[in-house]
């Protein structure tokens, strides 16, 4: 039961820190207003309004009496001081049919207490009042003798103005307080947001030039330890990088010695194999160095995608790759990086078949690009393994010796560090298709 509410609750709250905090600092505020507002509905205006409302039907029903005695004189004379001292207006219509009024408000507490009072003085079926028809009036009517005495009094003799007054102040300061609450918590919850979109761009691989710590002296904390850590990490990944691109590049010194001696050696066939895995040395090296230059700093721009397509399909024989390419499609990212992804892929699939179809189409957050081949595929328990690091199969699509396994792993880091994703299912080629999804 308590999960099932728990769960409930969750649900309908918001999800953002800024509209918790807010509900937190205006809920009291609310609920503190609505019990005032009762209270004093109840204990003052109500109590109020039923005193103002059984004293005026006691002066209309001294009227009345006034109308019913025959011996009383002076009938006149006491009308006419009604009418100057008490605001009322009254006369006799001689009418036989006499019509209760449609327009009663039975929602209304003014209404209600008028209708209580009356009944209790002259019955139930012998009046009739009007509170809609006239703004600051109110029309009674009292059935007499062969007609009806009608009388119209203002509104604020059963009414109390001070409701309107009270209904004034406790709304404008509470929405005052509000909109004072909803600044403050901005400016609180500001660093905050900087501080979680900062780290996503961080997670996603760009370069942060600047990061200023703000706010509250545990956000700031948090902050400075952040931006402490990114430090750390972005010396530590640029270490590694110069390492294997300084152990990769200071290997060729050497390898060039062994080919001069190669050059120089008489036997030939022991030359030419020597020759071979030098140059397959050779191509490693350069993949090595081409995995520690990915992860280099590089600024996001807005592109459109299409031209970078288009750039990368330029360099390879039209013949061999198809492209189908929606209208513009702009996007944030790397374009140096993303160059580097799309041309490892499509080189992938050319090393395997003989024709690879790119395509691409715009979803409701992400761009998904297709790239298929013709070649022998990969089993579907070996597509987790091709995304690690020096990573081959021996089996389905063969030796690669262009290649040690480098190149769906770098892909996929371009990928992953855009905030993407990329996965590999059956071609319906009959070879691979690598699907990447980057978001815009």
């Amino acid at each position: 039961m308590s999960y099932g509410l728990n769960n409930f609750i969750k649900k309908i709250l918001p999800k953002g820190l800024f509209y918790r905090s807010l509900i937190i600092v205006a809920a009291p505020i609310i609920i503190l207003q609505i019990i005032i507002t009762i209270v004093f509905f109840d204990s003052l205006w109500i109590k109020a309004n039923k005193g103002m409302t059984r004293s005026l039907v006691s002066e209309i029903h001294t009227l009345y009496d006034v109308y019913t005695n025959p011996d009383l004189g002076q009938k006149q004379t006491i009308i006419d001081l009604y009418n100057k001292n008490f605001d009322f207006f009254i006369s006799y219509q001689q009418e036989k049919l006499f019509k209760k009024n449609d327009n009663e408000r039975w929602y209304s507490p003014m209404d209600r207490s008028l209708r209580r009072e009356l009944k209790s003085a002259f019955g139930s079926d012998t009046y009739a009042f009007d509170t809609t028809t006239y703004k600051e009036q109110i029309a009674l009517k009292i059935k007499y003798s062969d007609g009806f005495l009608k009388i119209y009094f203002p509104k604020k003799r059963i009414a109390p103005s001070s409701a309107r007054i009270f209904a004034l102040w406790i709304t404008l300061p509470g929405l005052f307080l509000i909109m004072i609450a909803i600044l403050f918590l901005k400016n609180q919850t500001k660093p905050i947001v900087n501080l979680a979109k900062a780290a996503e761009r961080f997670g996603k691989g760009e370069f942060i030039k600047e990061f200023r710590p703000s706010g509250a002296k545990e956000i700031r904390q948090a902050a400075y330890e952040f931006d402490k850590m990114r430090k750390r990490i972005t010396i530590h990944l640029n270490q590694r990088s110069e390492m294997l691109s300084g152990i990769s590049h200071d290997l060729r010194t050497p390898l060039t010695r062994l080919k001069l001696q190669l050059a120089l050696l008489k036997q030939q066939d022991l030359a030419k194999k020597m020759s071979d895995d030098i140059e397959e040395m050779e191509r490693m090296l350069n993949e090595y160095l081409e995995f520690s230059r990915h992860q280099k700093n590089e600024e996001t721009e807005k592109v459109n995608f299409n031209d970078v397509v288009s750039s990368i399909v330029s360099k390879y024989d039209n013949n061999l790759i198809n492209t189908t390419i929606e209208g513009n499609l702009s996007i944030d990212i790397r374009p140096n990086s993303i160059k580097r992804c799309l041309t490892n892929l499509i080189d992938n699939g050319l090393s395997y078949g003989k024709k690879v179809t790119i395509s691409s189409r715009k979803t409701n957050d992400n761009i998904l690009i297709l790239i298929d081949d013709d070649g022998p595929g990969i089993p579907e328990k070996e597509y987790i393994n091709v995304m690690k690091p020096f990573y081959r199969i021996d089996k389905s699509r063969g030796q690669n010796k262009a290649g040690v396994g480098l190149g769906l792993s770098i892909a996929n880091d371009i990928i992953r560090a855009h905030g993407g994703s990329i996965s590999l299912e059956k071609s319906p080629m009959m070879g691979l298709r690598v699907k990447v999804s980057l978001p815009y």
